[in-house]
């Protein structure tokens, strides 16, 4: 009987000078691990328009003379290649390039026919907003005109817009106002000129 009191009394000994290092494991806090950092992507919020390019294009040419009141004879079409090159800053662009466009308009004045368009080549600058596969821009430059009473020279200026149909291949409509004086060096005979053109380019 003693014996087993002897035992009783080691073991309830030896479970309360235990008590305290169990009470203390669990009253220590789980240490969760930190949360992952998520790295936000950057987003490309336009295309990517920088590279040169080069195509045709297809318009309608309307001259109206200053002076000696020059007119069209209906409506003409032009047709024409350009080339250029773009540089996309991320939401702008901005360009320069080379337009030929040939014609056939006659110059009517007083009812009679007194001469013919034959041409226009451009140099131009360009600048306007990316939004992704579409590009508005603004242009302006040098032009002139080349008719049977002799070359002019001139400003113009416009507006255009391109689309991407795919990674090379962009279609642009484009409008255009010119200023020419002293048509052939004759003091006087002034155009205005319109045209309106829609535009394939490949992008190389």
């Amino acid at each position: 009987m003693r014996n087993r009191l002897s035992a009783a009394a080691a073991f309830t000994a030896t479970v309360m000078a235990a008590a305290p290092a169990f009470a203390g494991n669990l009253g220590e806090p789980v240490v969760e691990p930190a949360p992952a950092i998520a790295v936000a992507m950057p987003i490309d919020l336009g295309g990517d328009w920088t590279g040169f390019y080069a195509g045709g294009q297809l318009g309608h040419l309307d001259v109206e003379g200053v002076g000696l009141a020059f007119g069209t004879n209906g409506d003409e079409f032009t047709y024409g290649l350009h080339a250029g090159y773009n540089y996309d800053f991320g939401l702008w662009v901005i360009g320069a390039g080379l337009d030929y466009d040939w014609t056939d308009l006659d110059l009517v004045s007083g009812g009679a026919t007194v001469g013919t368009t034959d041409s226009v080549w451009r140099a131009k600058l360009r600048g306007g907003y990316d939004s992704g596969n579409t590009f508005v821009y603004a242009t302006g430059g040098y032009a002139e005109v080349d008719t049977s009473l002799g070359d002019a020279s001139g400003n113009f200026w416009g507006v255009g817009m391109s689309y991407r149909v795919t990674e090379q291949f962009i279609m642009s409509g484009e409008y255009l106002f010119h200023n020419f004086d002293d048509i052939g060096d004759v003091s006087g005979l002034d155009a205005d000129a319109e045209t309106f053109t829609i535009r394939a380019s490949f992008k190389f």
